[in-house]
């Protein structure tokens, strides 16, 4: 009795102070208007259980602003931002002064290790600059190929097994896409064969399937709260939470341990292989990463934990990403036939070109080259960016400029917002990619027009594409962007050239669902089903 009694007045001790110290840092942003929110959940539940993922964000802004104050869990004040010159200055220009948050950094670290999106400051310089040579230009080249087969194997499998008539069929394209990106996956970046286009009953293939949506779709109430709490305790004791019996830290434990297990088995295969001198031939990136980590100062390299968490995180980031992104371009070419018939015109008429110089397949720069097909592409990122939302942390004190100035509760327009260290910041990308003040009043349709020409011209440099946040930007930007790219213009070559895409007959309703920090595609009403984007698709002959 007597411990518990004092192990309670602990925890009311550090809740105590933690909420003073809330309250002296509150005092920099306390000002900036935002909407209601309850003490204890603030607006997580208006975030996490949106109807259509930038519900919330649309109304916000139009109420706010391009910055305002919203509620995190027991009282804490987030300042949420879509402004173009905050998010440059708390990406580009402030770099590593704003890491993840530690609960954030948690979660991660149950589904991908302490790997290259997990890591911070030094850790994170250190991994990302062991990590580069393999996503160099010379390696990526060499990527193309497994990319357009894998294309290709879409295609016959859709037309061997699915597409047997001239008739058309509704495909849901997500869920073939995702076997797809999942091969590529594994081919290109660890010569590994999930052969899940030919339905082969792989366990690692078998725990990737609806992770996300299993997990942490719709967390309830407790679960939000239960992540609130992470705040209050070190750091270090966050590890012990994948050990609680939840059905995200059940979820993740299984895909964790099993993919932890495949990943050591290929990188101990893969580092005898480089130390014998057989790897000449390997163009998978773990080789090369492998090769690079040997190649460091002992003191630099990464550690068996690393190099497993390194594979762990591009299987995961780098496949259903990558497919829902095709998912949605193909719906979008589904509601503009016109751009369809365009991209597959761009598409044939480079193909002939070509083939006049003698040569049989696409480059990198051909496929770079084709200005509708690229247009479309960025435009869909803008649209539908699959990581929705960024969460950072003051490091320092500091001021935020803002492009565009906002008012606050006392009246005042300001154009920088001081904070204190330990401000939570929380950034829409899904916001500043529809932000009118930068996209235009039609920022909410898909109109690719707007990447041709020097219509992208922008006034503030904000990501690493097209201007868009959704490979985020700065010194942590998605390492693998332009692999991601690559693999996306090969596949969609491919599907273009063999089907064509309309809408299903029966118009399903398409959610935009928040799943952590993704945002998923799933149907109205069948939530429980997972991810599916389904589509009309029929041969061309």
């Amino acid at each position: 009795m007597a411990v518990t009694t004092i192990l309670g007045a602990l925890l009311l001790f550090i809740v105590i102070a933690v909420q003073v110290h809330r309250w002296f840092k509150r005092q920099f942003i306390k000002d900036i208007q935002g909407p209601p929110s309850s003490f204890f959940l603030g607006n997580e539940l208006d975030i996490n259980h949106q109807d259509q993922v930038g519900d919330s964000e649309l109304t916000w802004i139009q109420d706010y602003g391009t910055a305002w104050r919203t509620g995190g869990c027991f009282g804490e004040d987030v300042l949420m931002t879509v402004d173009p010159k905050a998010l440059q200055h708390v990406f580009q220009v402030g770099g590593y002064n704003y890491p993840k948050p530690a609960a954030i950094r948690q979660t991660i670290r149950m589904l991908m290790g302490r790997g290259i999106v997990w890591a911070a400051g030094d850790d994170h310089f250190r991994q990302r600059k062991i990590m580069n040579p393999a996503f160099q230009p010379a390696q990526l080249r060499s990527f193309l190929p497994v990319f357009r087969q894998l294309g290709s194997d879409l295609c016959n499998k859709w037309k061997d097994n699915i597409l047997t008539t001239d008739a058309p069929q509704v495909i849901d394209v997500v869920g073939w896409l995702s076997r797809a990106t999942l091969d590529a996956m594994g081919v290109a970046a660890f010569d590994y064969q999930f052969r899940s286009l030919d339905d082969t009953k792989d366990e690692l293939l078998s725990v990737f399937t609806n992770l996300f949506s299993d997990s942490v779709l719709h967390p309830s109430k407790f679960a939000i709260l239960f992540v609130g709490l992470w705040s209050y305790v070190p750091s270090s004791w966050l590890y012990y939470v994948q050990y609680i019996p939840s059905r995200e830290c059940l979820r993740f434990r299984h895909y964790l341990k099993l993919a932890s297990k495949v990943a050591k088995e290929l990188i101990d295969e893969k580092t005898e292989r480089v130390l014998a001198g057989r790897a000449e031939k390997s163009k998978d990136a773990m080789t090369v990463l492998v090769q690079a980590n040997l190649s460091e100062d002992p003191k630099r390299r990464l550690d068996d934990d690393e190099m497993i968490s390194q594979m762990m995180t591009l299987m995961l980031a780098g496949y259903e990403t990558t497919s829902t992104t095709l998912g949605y371009f193909l719906w979008e070419l589904s509601k503009h036939p016109e751009w369809q018939d365009r991209i597959r015109e761009e598409i044939i008429s480079t193909q002939a070109k070509i083939a006049a110089r003698g040569e049989q397949d696409f480059t990198i720069a051909d496929m770079e080259g084709m200005e509708y097909l690229n247009a479309a592409l960025k435009e869909t990122l803008r649209l539908h960016p699959t990581v929705y939302t960024l969460k950072r942390e003051a490091e320092i004190d500091d001021i935020i400029p803002l492009a565009y100035p906002i008012k606050t509760k006392s009246g005042k327009m300001v154009s920088e917002i001081p904070i204190r260290k330990g401000q939570n910041i929380l950034v829409s990308i899904w916001g500043y990619n529809h932000l009118k003040q930068v996209w235009g009043q039609d920022a909410e349709f898909w109109k690719p027009e707007r990447f041709m020409g020097d219509k992208q011209e922008r006034e503030t440099s904000v990501g690493v594409y097209a201007n868009t946040m959704s490979f985020s930007a700065g010194v942590r930007s998605c390492i693998g962007w332009r692999f991601a790219l690559i693999e996306m213009q090969a596949i969609l070559i491919e599907l273009l050239l063999n089907f064509e895409f309309s809408l299903s007959p029966e118009k399903p309703e398409i959610q935009r669902m928040p799943a952590f920090q993704l945002m998923i595609p799933v149907l109205k009403n069948k939530v429980e089903e997972g991810t599916q984007l389904p589509l009309q698709v029929t041969i061309i002959r």
